[in-house]
């Protein structure tokens, strides 16, 4: 394992999730909970979580050290992307969506007490953030790349690649942290009912069309789309210098942010067959 890399849950035998730091300016979450990245509780908790604690941590020192050495700082410091990607080892699946059973189960601690949490870290995050969506982006999973700032996905051209948010086609409701999410990153009316009512499974060359996302990657490696997304981050990571970035989404999605935790109508029994159905596919 290399001594550059930090694994979670910290201490697990079988780590979810490794964040590596390719660069000082530069750091990748690499989801890997299965092949399907199922956006499970635990994971959303123990892995997700902490690792954007400690790429917060880690940034907010290089910051410091801009402010205390002035004009005397290297030229990296206070810089900053984070990059967040599939399972790299394989191209079918950057993630499969929400653990619907334990969603529906116990709605509250699995939406207010883990779920929206990520969302809200997300979108508020200090520091540019990019998905690298190497596979399907479906429900919870497309949510998650949503909160990002910029997305890079693969052109879909060797394997069948979409974005979707198919939870109409189930009879089943949206909790309000998608509703919101949806609205302030979507604002065109046409474009947010066809994802949201009609559940349309967006190509990656559809994806990009409709802005849902920045780049399109050719071929099915998740390195290509790994190295795309650097590109993209190595364009904006001077951005985080000023300690702003945070700071302006903060309020940019304040009042998305507001009503996450509103009650609003869960996800009833047919959304239990959302990840049986996409794993077939």
């Amino acid at each position: 394992m290399s001594t550059n890399s930090t694994y979670f849950p910290v201490g697990n035998k079988e780590p979810m999730l490794t964040l590596t730091r390719p660069t000082a300016k530069l750091w990748v979450i690499e989801l890997h909970n299965g092949v399907h990245n199922v956006l499970a509780l635990t994971f959303v908790n123990d892995a997700i979580r902490p690792a954007l604690d400690v790429v917060e941590e880690e940034w907010r020192k290089s910051l410091q050290a801009v402010k205390t050495k002035g004009k005397s700082a290297g030229p990296d410091e206070g810089k900053g992307a984070l990059i967040i990607i599939g399972k790299r080892d394989q191209n079918k699946f950057f993630s499969n969506g929400l653990d619907f059973a334990h969603a529906i189960r116990d709605p509250v601690s699995f939406f207010i007490k883990g779920y929206n949490l990520l969302l809200k870290r997300l979108l508020t995050f200090p520091i540019p953030t990019l998905a690298a969506i190497n596979g399907h982006c479906f429900a919870g999973g497309m949510m998650l790349a949503l909160c990002c700032d910029y997305r890079v996905m693969t052109d879909g051209e060797r394997r069948n690649t979409w974005m979707c948010m198919n939870e109409i086609h189930l009879g089943s409701p949206w909790p309000l942290s998608f509703v919101s999410t949806l609205q302030v990153k979507v604002v065109d009316a046409n474009l947010r009912r066809k994802i949201a009512l009609e559940g349309h499974r967006f190509t990656p060359q559809e994806a990009l069309a409709a802005g849902l996302v920045d780049r399109i990657v050719p071929g099915d490696s998740a390195e290509a789309v790994l190295s795309m997304a650097r590109e993209l981050a190595e364009s904006v990571d001077s951005l985080a210098r000023s300690g702003a970035w945070g700071l302006i989404k903060s309020d940019l999605y304040r009042d998305a942010m507001n009503t996450f935790d509103l009650p609003s109508r869960l996800p009833p029994e047919p959304e239990r067959a959302a990840a049986s159905v996409r794993t077939r596919m």
